[in-house]
């Protein structure tokens, strides 16, 4: 009986020392927990806001994934002695409305009150750009309910429309006020010049609710989306290198 009292006892005081490294993390400013990832893939999850010794020193002995962006032109050094890993260079476009170049087109129609339902349709499995995905410690599946869960919040707020080419469901929007947080193309309307009449309809939407600029981010890897940001007129701002790390 006493073997299996100092065994509980042992882990009840590991418990508590992990639960105390996990507290300190969560009250640092350096230190952003994501609780919304933590739900879906099951570990803890952290962005850092500081790229020193300090900050990852801190880490090195509380289990989780972590995030952090920095300035491409950076020395990354640090950062690989350290175990993060590349995962995406991300840009963020953004278009005033008297620099917008919109191509309209009488076939399309939004649609605000589109159903989850379509909208989660569209949306499984097409942000394959996404550094979640193109993270070799996340499950592919992990990844695509992540953008989900986000679509389904987005959806719950009011901040979807559906875009229809020819009274056909084609793409959809999903918004955080003036930034684009999520959009895509079902894949039948993919490779057939129609994204930038659909972008230009629902972009003119978000300008028409007064928003003087609107904004986006986008993988660099994402030539498609980045051309056709940059055919209406969007440019690119403060590009952002992002590495991750898994602490076990």
């Amino acid at each position: 009986m006493s073997a299996k009292i100092g065994h509980f006892t042992s882990y009840k005081i590991k418990l508590s020392t992990e639960i105390a490294k996990v507290s300190k993390l969560e009250t640092s400013l350096r230190i952003k927990s994501t609780p919304w990832d933590e739900i879906v893939f099951g570990i803890k999850t952290y962005e850092l806001n500081e790229c020193d010794e300090k900050t990852f020193k801190q880490i090195s002995t509380v289990s989780g994934h972590y995030t952090i962006k920095v300035d491409p032109l950076s020395c990354k050094e640090l950062l690989h002695e350290n175990n993060f890993y590349y995962c995406d260079t991300l840009l963020q476009p953004y278009a005033n409305k008297n620099k917008f170049i919109p191509h309209f087109s009488e076939k399309v129609t939004l649609n605000s009150t589109e159903s989850l339902t379509d909208l989660l349709r569209l949306s499984d499995g097409v942000f394959s750009h996404g550094r979640f995905h193109r993270d070799f410690n996340i499950k592919k599946s992990q990844a695509d309910q992540r953008y989900n869960n986000w679509l389904s919040q987005l959806h719950d707020k009011g901040e979807t429309f559906g875009i229809y080419w020819d009274n056909q469901l084609a793409a959809f929007f999903a918004c955080q006020g003036s930034h684009i947080a999520l959009h895509a193309v079902a894949e039948e309307f993919q490779g057939k010049g129609l994204a930038k009449y659909l972008w230009s309809h629902a972009c003119d939407r978000l300008f028409s609710q007064g928003y003087p600029e609107l904004t986006s981010s986008v993988s660099a890897a994402n030539t498609a989306v980045v051309n056709l940001y940059a055919s209406l007129g969007f440019k690119f701002r403060t590009p952002v290198d992002i590495y991750h790390r898994l602490v076990e």
